[in-house]
Parts: structure tokens; sequence; C-alpha cells
């Protein structure tokens, strides 16, 4: 899958912009994060493993701004997505982990450790304050994104009967709501919910691993994995300059996403506004709700469908992702096109039931990635799409779009929906400010 680098210049980009040349990616990237020994070159020969580069600036996206880093900010291609229980009820110890979290998280994005010499430099006989896998390892484009689940402002899906803990009930914005039911899914609990999540991405993915890891080190006795999710090949594109990836299911994946340039319908879809929410809400003003979804994808029965079948189901062509009756992927669909009577792009195709016409005008921001998480025992692929989704107001954009699509996209014969979360995500930091700081002062 290509990935060019984003256009330096793009001035409308609201993050800092990706530097990522096929030279300046690491090592680890370049071999898939196979854990392979050996890099064959374009010419057949085997090349021994190279030195490690050090660190460098270039791979760093800036942790602090408006925004937190991780949702306009160009994908990278690997994930590990990590949802935790709050497990105390001490207040006090929650912000202190929190912002503990913060300043090991800006390290981290700056390809450091947690602390200084935290993995090798504290004594023999004393635990270290960082795991050491990323030693040497360059930032690699990490960013690191917090949310915080219904669970922590009280009752919620998760355990309908908690109590407000830390004195947050009030502060809960309205638009953070459980997510219903839809058809045809089958809901795991422990794939699902969780008071506080961290979103790690990354080019390298033992650096992403390395992210959750120290934060879950960190966090012993006040916090605690409720799931996690490792993920590889995004299935979106979230800047102009990167090409449309493709998902397991071989078709492009996410062509009409909205896009880091794309400023006025971001702040139209995306970014909470301060009408948005009562006075005591306010600190949700400038972030975004997050919306996690497992999707496994029934592998084998698609891939014994004909291709006419998956083309007709998807609405777009196989290879080149262009809609059904046109030529090029970035065509609008015309759904009026008909052949014999008959709609080229079908009634009950995903392109059409997903497409904003047909949805009130509807966007989100999409940030998803493959997964494959082995077999299920019966010899089929545990493997499909973990959905990631942005919006301004779930309830009013990811929900009705998909008890749209539950009921009626073909798709949903080839997919089982068995993670479900939904999260708040605060605007970013500014100079000082630790992860929660408004919300809990």
């Amino acid at each position: 899958m290509n990935d060019p680098a984003p256009r330096p210049d793009d001035a409308q980009t609201t993050e800092p912009v990706r530097r990522t040349t096929r030279r300046g990616l690491s090592r680890r990237a370049i071999l898939g994060g196979t854990g392979a020994g050996l890099l064959v070159a374009a010419g057949g020969v085997a090349v021994g493993r190279a030195t490690t580069p050090a660190p460098s600036a270039d791979h760093v996206v800036e942790f602090r701004g408006p925004r937190q880093a991780g949702i306009i900010t160009a994908a990278q291609d690997r994930l590990h997505f990590a949802s935790f229980d709050v497990v105390t009820d001490n207040r006090d110890e929650l912000v202190s982990v929190l912002r503990r979290w913060t300043e090991a998280a800006e390290r981290m994005t700056r390809g450091e450790e947690t602390v200084a010499d935290g993995a090798t430099g504290l004594g023999e006989y004393t635990p270290p304050e960082d795991t050491g896998e990323a030693l040497g390892l360059s930032a690699a484009h990490l960013t690191l994104t917090i949310g915080f689940g219904p669970g922590l402002f009280g009752p919620s899906a998760s355990a309908p009967d908690r109590p407000d803990r830390f004195g947050l009930a009030d502060r809960r914005p309205p638009a953070l709501v459980d997510l219903p039911m839809f058809a045809a899914e089958k809901i795991e609990p422990a794939r699902s919910y969780g008071d506080i999540c961290v979103q790690a991405c990354a080019d390298d993915p033992q650096v992403a691993v390395h992210a959750i890891r120290n934060l879950a080190r960190m966090a012993v006795g006040v916090m605690s994995v409720r799931w996690s999710q490792l993920g590889f090949g995004r299935t979106s594109s979230t800047t102009q300059s990167q090409d449309t990836p493709r998902n397991l299911f071989g078709f492009k994946d996410g062509t009409a996403n909205l896009r880091a340039e794309d400023t006025d319908l971001l702040d139209r879809w995306v970014w909470v506004g301060p009408e948005d929410n009562p006075p005591a809400a306010q600190w949700m003003t400038g972030g975004t709700y997050l919306v996690a979804r497992r999707i496994r994808m029934d592998i084998e029965p698609w891939d014994r469908a004909n291709l006419f079948e998956q083309e007709q189901i998807v609405g777009r062509t196989k290879r080149s992702g262009a809609p059904l009756g046109k030529s090029g992927e970035f065509d609008d669909p015309d759904f009026a096109i008909t052949s014999g009577g008959t709609p080229v792009i079908a009634r009950n195709s995903h392109v059409r039931l997903a497409h904003p016409d047909n949805l009130g005008g509807v966007r989100i921001l999409r940030r998803g990635y493959n997964f494959t998480d082995g077999s299920d025992g019966f010899g089929h692929l545990d493997a499909g799409l973990f959905f990631i989704a942005f919006n301004r107001d779930t309830g009013k954009q990811f929900v009705p779009m998909q008890q749209i699509l539950s009921r009626q996209d073909a798709m949903t014969e080839y997919l089982i929906p068995n993670g479900s979360s939904t999260f708040a995500i605060p605007p970013g930091l500014e100079p000082g400010e630790w992860w929660g700081q408004r919300l809990f002062e």
C-alpha cells in the first residue's frame, strides 16, 4: 500500500505535517513489523540488519495544540488501542495517574523514554520506569489520543448501577451517549465499553505497543486494561496527500472520507462547538467524540463470492474504486443510472446507503484499521475492521447512519460487529496542562 508523504506546503492542514519518506521510515516499518531479520533488496540480495537509527525530530508529531493529535493527523499505518476501567474510587489517585501519563506520553511522542534514562539508569535493584523495547527506535510519528467514556461520569451500559465516584455527573456532555444495540451485531462486553481510552498510532508497531504497555504499567492499582486491539494497514486517509487504502475485502476504503484540509466540514461535523454543551461541560469545546467498533469480517464466505456479487454489494469496482457506472475513484456516484430499469448501484449497496446524499448530508471522519487476531478454532480467520470514527454528535451522526446500514446494507451478511464503545475526546493541551485537567478542575 503506497502512503506518500503529506505535502509540507499544505497550509490548510491544522496539525504538524508528517514528513515521512521511504528513506525516513523506521526499518521495522519497512519490514511490516514481522520481526524478520533480513531485508530483501530489489535485486534479490539479502541485506543484514542495519544499525537502528537514533530518534529524529523528523518523526515527531507535536503533542500539544488546539486539537489532540491522532484525529486529523495523517493516518499512520499501525494502531494499538486500549480501553481502561478505573478501579479506584479515589479522585486524587486518578488525577495523579493522568498527570504522570501526560508527562510520559509527551516524552514518548518525542521518541524518549517515559522518564529520563528510565529503562536502564535507575539502578540494578530498581524496577525500570520504562520497559525499554523502544530504545533506539525513532518516534515513528507516534500520536497518543485520550478519551473519557460514559462510565467515568456514573451509570453506563457496562455498569448501570455505578455511582458518580468522582463528582463528574454534572460535567458529562449530553452527546456522550451509550451506543444502542444495532441489528446483526453480537456485542461482547469484554471487547466493549470502558472508562478511559488511549489510541496509540505510529509508523512502527513496536512504538505503539510500547506506549500502551507503559501507560498500563503506570496505572496499576488505579486503572486496568479492559480490552485492547492491535491494528495494521489503515483503512482510511485523513489528508489529501494519502492514497486510499484497502480493507480485508480487497476494496478501497474511505474514498469519500473527510480530510484535514476540509476545515469547514470538520467544524460542522467533527469539532464540538461552545453551543453544543451547558456551562459545566464546556471542557469539551474544541473536542470530538470517538466511536470504536470491532467488526469481524466473514472472510471465507466473502472469498467464495464472485467478483460481480462483491462489486454489487460494495457499489464500486474492486480494482479502481470507481463508483459503478463511473470511471474514476473520486467521481461522484450517480444513483440515477440504470441498466434495463435496474439501478447500476444497487439500492442495498454500501456506497448508496452510506453516502451523505442519502443520510441528510451527515458526515463523519473515519480512522480505522485492519486487524487479524489468529483463527477462531474452526479454521476461520478472526480478522476484520477495527472501525474508528470521530463526529461532533454521535447520537445525531453515527447512530442514525448505523441504524440504516445494519438493517439494509447487503454487506452486513459478511460482517459480525462484536465490540462497541464510545468516548468523549477533549481538545488538545496548552503548555503545562495535563490530560483531563479541564474536566477534573
